[in-house]
């Protein structure tokens, strides 16, 4: 296997945030549960009603390819791209062929082909005795984007699914959620075994990260045991059995030239220049810090591990409590490092930023052991309090004063004379178990630090 060659190029879909659809005043709402509800004629595609074009959602893909480093259209259109299923009420998707909003760009190392909008297709479900079609979901905004085929490993493929789909929550535009089918993934794959490209083989409507990992694996084993059969792979597009972990044939593969692709008569064309809020200044100044320059700013301002710094890009909230601790903790970059370990070892839910500041300001005066600081952060989640209070009542607080950590020192000292003449003898090592006596015996109030130093003390 090690002489093949695996090249992927993925399509990912993606229903957009808007208020209404692409192209009619009909409620975008993909919580709907009631079937044929947020429905009119022109989604419903009836003769004689007209499109118009959701300005929206034109300028969340404008958005997206300005973020990306993409080239933005001057002049962009619509096309109908026609084929005949039953979700599809008008027989024909509008979409855009020719002259996509955004060309080229790049995420997360993959270079990218093109992005481009169209509408969504309605909802089909199939019983044994019947199939039944749900039209709410008929003319939603979709973007499509379709990478180049520059990827070699299904892993490189997930990740690239992974970090779009954080793209576009930070963008606004789409919380691109794959349970609910808000975003789905297209896989070309091909195996070869010299530069140039094996035969295209499509797999459709994956609906998880590692659906996608696991699809791909598959289709690329599949592919190698044809050719080393001295078979053909046949190009055609196969779906994904997720109770079998296989893919299986669907139909041929069609070409573009089989959809019959012609600009849309009832819409517009779209000089993205004239229209004022298609702007360039003004598109780059509705961006958000986006998920890569928040990894280098988290990197560069509190030097914290990677993958710290990875739970902080992915979940929002908890990158934001962790900033702000920050704020509270600000010169002290030793403990604001702790508190990051905190915040993601020990945080389940919520608590006030100042009272966890408060926490690990208390560790770094030695006031707390790791051990009280896990109990005070366990007891603010469950009722509140002031950390400083819920010390003293629990009996958490470190004994820092040398004096009494002397004397249960010396008498540790002499119920150890073995490992006390073993230090003496040389093994410094030894002095750990001293100091972990003297913790157990102080039910874990004495300051490890300060315990140690009269340890060493004594024993000099």
């Amino acid at each position: 296997m090690s002489d093949y060659k695996l090249t992927v190029g993925l399509e990912v879909h993606a229903e957009l945030s808007t208020k209404t659809k692409m192209f009619c005043s009909s409620k975008n709402d993909p919580d709907e549960k009631t079937p044929n509800i947020n429905i009119c004629p022109i989604c419903m595609g009836y003769p004689g009603s007209l499109p118009t074009i959701n300005k929206d959602a034109v300028r969340h893909v404008l958005r997206l390819g300005l973020s990306v480093g993409g080239e933005l259209a001057d002049y962009t259109e619509f096309d109908r791209k026609n084929y005949f299923y039953p979700d599809i009420p008008k027989g024909y998707q509008i979409s855009q062929y020719k002259h996509p909003l955004v060309k080229g760009g790049e995420l997360s190392g993959v270079e990218l082909t093109r992005i481009h909008l169209e509408e969504d297709t309605a909802r089909s479900s199939h019983a044994e005795a019947e199939s039944l079609v749900d039209f709410n979901r008929a003319g939603v905004p979709l973007m499509e984007l379709v990478t180049e085929p520059v990827i070699h490993s299904a892993v490189e493929a997930g990740d690239f699914a992974r970090e779009l789909q954080l793209t576009l929550r930070y963008l606004g535009m789409s919380e691109a959620n794959m349970e609910k089918g808000e975003m789905r993934v297209e896989a070309n794959v091909s195996v070869s075994t010299n530069t140039e490209l094996g035969t295209k083989v499509e797999v459709k409507n994956l609906n998880s990260f590692k659906v996608v990992e696991k699809a791909i694996s598959f289709e690329m084993e599949r592919q190698i045991a044809i050719l080393e059969r001295g078979e053909i792979v046949v190009q055609e597009t196969r779906g994904w059995d997720d109770n079998k972990g296989e893919t299986f044939s669907q139909r041929a593969k069609e070409d573009s030239h089989d959809y019959r692709y012609f600009p849309d008569p009832d819409l517009p064309k779209i000089f993205v220049s004239e229209v004022r809020d298609f702007g360039r200044e003004e598109l780059l100044k509705s961006l958000p810090e986006m998920p890569r320059e928040k990894r280098d700013r988290l990197k560069k301002d509190f030097g914290l591990k990677e993958l710290d710094i990875e739970i902080y890009t992915r979940d929002r909230e908890k990158g934001k409590f962790f900033e702000e601790v920050a704020r509270e903790l600000v010169g002290d970059q030793e403990f604001i490092s702790t508190a990051s370990n905190y915040i993601i070892s020990d945080l389940k839910t919520p608590i006030p930023v100042k009272d966890f500041a408060k926490v690990m300001q208390m560790i770094s005066r030695g006031e707390l052991s790791s051990r009280g600081a896990k109990d005070i952060l366990k007891i603010l989640e469950a009722e509140g309090g002031d950390p400083q209070k819920i010390a003293e009542k629990n009996n958490l607080l470190q004994t820092s004063n040398v004096e009494e950590l002397k004397v249960m020192a010396e008498k540790i000292i002499a119920e150890n004379k073995k490992v006390v003449d073993e230090y003496k003898s040389g093994k410094l090592a030894s002095i750990e178990f001293l100091v972990g006596q003297g913790m157990k015996a102080s039910k874990g109030s004495a300051n490890p630090k300060i315990l140690k130093e009269v340890f060493e003390s004594l024993l000099a």
